[in-house]
């Protein structure tokens, strides 16, 4: 399909608040193309609307649906990696790192620096270091539970033992690592994989938000890392990205990193 065809697809994102669905909505900013945003609330429980399902079988958030030209029906893809991927291959292909050099193309072993550490950026995210961050708001929902006060001793005591003894001491271990890793990142870049924005960079926005939430991430504990999510959120198509959502939802925007859990 053409650059120009594909800048006559209707996108539509179903965004999700407190989700990573703004990533998404970031990347669209990022890339100038127009698209459509749907709003879904959260209810009492924390969980998606069911209505979400009617968009996807999972019910979850982020998913977007894009309307080709001359297509007989949307195509709908989930997964924050998979919709990043497929934007940035469509609308933004200076989101994805040169992956060979030049004479080098297919060589095993010949991949640049910057795209190996865009392609392993692209999984760890969602594979390793959410699954800590997710285990951390369990324990955080367990700890803070609405429980008989006879019974909150032991529910507090169950979520600090399980952060004391696992989720704290991981927690340190990939932030020690991402640290040291964007302190790495070539051509002394200031992203994930070198010198300029990827779709790496998104797909780690709304994790390392979360770990400022969370607490352990702050200036003085990490501040490579604490320093890029403040860089990314004063990009401005990530500020126009939280206007977007507020002027669609009615409420106004909040990072994931100020959010009161």
């Amino acid at each position: 399909m053409s650059a120009e065809a594909n800048q006559n697809a209707k996108i539509t994102c179903y965004w999700l608040d407190k989700s990573r669905a703004q990533r998404i909505i970031w990347l669209l900013e990022e890339v100038k193309v127009d698209y459509e945003l749907k709003v879904f609330k959260r209810g009492k429980d924390f969980l998606a609307p069911p209505e979400l399902k009617e968009v996807h079988p999972l019910g979850k958030s982020p998913v977007i649906g894009i309307q080709a030209a001359g297509a007989e029906k949307p195509l709908i893809l989930a997964e924050s990696g998979t919709i990043i991927e497929y934007l940035a291959e469509h609308f933004g292909s200076w989101l994805i790192p040169k992956r060979y050099p030049d004479g080098k193309e297919g060589v095993i072993g010949a991949e640049t620096e910057e795209w190996l550490r865009y392609r392993y950026i692209m999984h760890y995210a969602e594979g390793s270091f959410m699954t800590i961050l997710i285990l951390a708001l369990v324990t955080h929902r367990i700890r803070n539970a609405p429980v008989p006060f006879f019974i909150r001793p032991i529910t507090k005591g169950i979520a600090n033992k399980v952060d004391g003894s696992f989720i704290d001491p991981e927690l340190k271990n990939h932030l020690t690592f991402l640290e040291n890793y964007l302190a790495a990142s070539p051509n002394n870049g200031e992203f994930f994989s070198g010198s300029s924005l990827t779709g790496a960079d998104f797909m780690m926005a709304f994790a390392l938000e979360a770990a400022v939430q969370r607490a352990p991430l702050n200036e003085t504990t990490y501040p490579k890392l604490y320093s890029w999510v403040k860089r990314m959120q004063a990009r401005e198509a990530y500020k126009r990205a939280g206007e977007k959502v507020s002027e669609a939802s009615g409420e106004k925007y909040v990072p994931f990193s100020e959010v009161k859990m």
